[in-house]
């Protein structure tokens, strides 16, 4: 487990506007209780809370990752309609204790679904 620090910064924010995601015309995702996350030099990424996804529309993949500063991640497809996106969902189940705030939220990749709309 490695630690965020000036060398490689990792900051959680509130995000105060509506993120939706979009697959198909369908909103997998909606909720105004989202959270950044900005590491180092990547883009910002935005962490939805369970609560807020549409659950029926996420099917559990093989797919594992680890991170050296957030732990292990797992997958799922999106599938709505005939529409699979695979590996588009990524969460942490058990968050290493410096990004918690992550823990019950999921992750999209920008490019495995139609849009990740920020909206006032």
């Amino acid at each position: 487990m490695k630690t965020p620090g000036p060398d490689h910064p990792i900051t959680i924010t509130p995000e105060p506007r509506r993120v939706r995601v979009m697959v198909g015309g369908v909103a997998v995702a909606d909720s105004r209780k989202t959270l950044r996350l900005e590491e180092a030099r990547y883009p910002a990424v935005y962490y939805v809370p369970r609560a807020d996804l549409r659950l029926e529309s996420f099917v559990p993949s093989a797919r594992t990752s680890h991170c050296p500063y957030k732990g292990d991640a797992r997958y799922f497809d999106l599938v709505v309609g005939e529409d699979r996106r695979s590996d588009a969902v990524w969460s942490y189940k058990d968050p290493y204790p410096a990004v918690a705030a992550i823990r019950d939220h999921v992750a999209f990749y920008p490019d495995r679904v139609d849009v990740i709309a920020v909206e006032d």
